[in-house]
């Protein structure tokens, strides 16, 4: 995931940490299916309404509704925000703006239609799961939470990269307290919008620099690992408030980049796993992992199958356990360029490109399909982000991309308990 998409908008602790035991009531399970669910990850509420919904009377909602109808017939399971914390409190004497206007634009690619941040999003998704046409269970949503508001941050340490910032740093210590009110936030909102928020991820991309900074406290090549801890101290405190406040709600753990090998600067899935406290490591029976759809002949090597999540299993089953018991949600999955986040190519080129990069995530599916532990598969995102193009639809919403028909039909057959989708349909 492009950092950037989030963060140019998709307090004292009091005594109040979650103690070595803590852990989140699981009164709800993991729907037994077939083949993995199907997620989605989008935040434009403008979007997210089903067809011919929406509020406020939005002049610009015409734009949207070819979208909304293309959106809302994958019936997604389950619905991935992201929760930009730096961008909802900037300031530590206000609390965080869930209402904070957004302008529905593609970093400025039109349509565009204004809408009023998180709490649009909660009413446009409770309006898809009272709809009929959405399927019962669908949309349940999967909070996202990142970025470190600049009050919050610790000071620079470590082995930084050039140009880090307080987005990415560690939470100085009296700044859990906010991140449990956070959490707090939202959970009063949803109450309000008459959605639950039943899954949570503590962190975002815990393991990569651009969400935790530093990595390591050296630039040693054996320097240990910090960021299992700094991610640990979120999880604990996640689970605690969770647990206070009562109600069903799960935790996802990981949300990790799909690094192989460390370096300096990131940590490896291997190396995170093995680092997590044992408290830690139970406090969720779900781990999740991004892995894009790579392909071309200078990514030959890495454009295996199900690599980052035979990685994350492997890491899993070292600990033992209930790591071992512990299920496989692939958070971040889609195609674009060779290399994911590339520009995609233009006109002829662009035709072929689709095409590889669709039978590659076709390829990925086919792979999930058959690990039984990999229980959902979230495409990020519908509509492309044009500093990280990877959706289904561009930026302009004039075109769907060839990967939108092999979603399509994953839902359907999974629906309909039908065969895997043919890798005819990228084509």
């Amino acid at each position: 995931m492009f950092v950037a998409l989030f963060g140019a908008a998709g307090c004292g602790s009091g005594g109040r940490g979650a103690s070595s035991s803590t852990k989140v009531p699981v009164t709800g399970s993991v729907p037994a299916v077939a083949r993995p669910a199907l997620g989605l990850t989008e935040d434009n509420a403008d979007l997210l309404w089903p067809p011919g919904e929406g509020e406020g009377g939005n002049g610009s909602a015409r734009a949207f509704q070819a979208a909304r109808t293309e959106l809302t017939a994958l019936h997604p399971s389950y619905l991935r925000l992201l929760v930009d914390w730096a961008a909802l409190q900037p300031s530590r004497e206000q609390p965080p703006d869930l209402r904070a206007r957004i302008d529905g634009c593609a970093r400025g690619v039109r349509p565009c239609g204004a809408y009023g941040g998180i709490r649009a999003e909660f009413a446009a998704i409770a309006a898809q799961q009272r709809s009929a046409t959405s399927g019962s269970g669908a949309f349940r949503i999967v909070l996202d939470v990142f970025g470190t508001p600049d009050w919050a941050a610790r000071s620079p340490s470590g082995c930084e990269l050039a140009g880090s910032t307080p987005f990415a740093r560690p939470l100085d210590a009296d700044a859990i307290g906010d991140y449990r009110a956070l959490v707090r936030s939202l959970l009063e909102m949803a109450r309000a919008e008459g959605v639950a928020l039943e899954w949570w991820s503590p962190w975002n991309e815990p393991n990569d620099p651009r969400f935790i900074s530093p990595q390591r406290s050296s630039c040693r090549p054996r320097s240990p690992a910090l960021s299992p801890a700094v991610y640990a101290q979120l999880v604990r405190a996640m689970a605690a408030e969770l647990q206070e406040a009562g109600g069903a709600h799960h935790l996802v753990l990981g949300e990790l980049n799909d690094l192989e090998v460390g370096s300096p600067h990131t940590t490896s899935v291997a190396e995170f796993i093995a680092a997590l406290p044992t408290d830690v490591l139970c406090l969720g029976t779900v781990y999740s992992i991004h892995a894009y759809a790579r392909y071309g002949e200078d990514d030959g090597e890495q454009a295996s199958i199900a690599r980052p999540v035979e990685a994350l299993e492997a890491a899993l089953d070292a600990r033992g356990g209930c790591a071992r018991e512990a299920k496989i949600w692939v958070t971040e999955a889609g195609a674009g360029g060779p290399h994911p986040g590339q520009p995609r190519a233009a006109e002829a080129a662009g035709v072929l490109e689709e095409e590889a990069g669709c039978r590659a995530l076709s390829d990925q599916l086919q792979g999930w399909d058959e690990d039984p532990r990999v229980t959902a598969v979230f495409q990020y995102s519908f509509r492309d982000d044009p500093d990280f193009p990877v959706g289904l639809v561009s930026a302009d919403l004039a075109h769907l991309h060839r990967t939108y028909a092999l979603w399509l039909d994953w839902s359907r057959s999974r629906r309909t308990g039908q065969g895997m989708p043919s890798p005819t349909l990228c084509a």
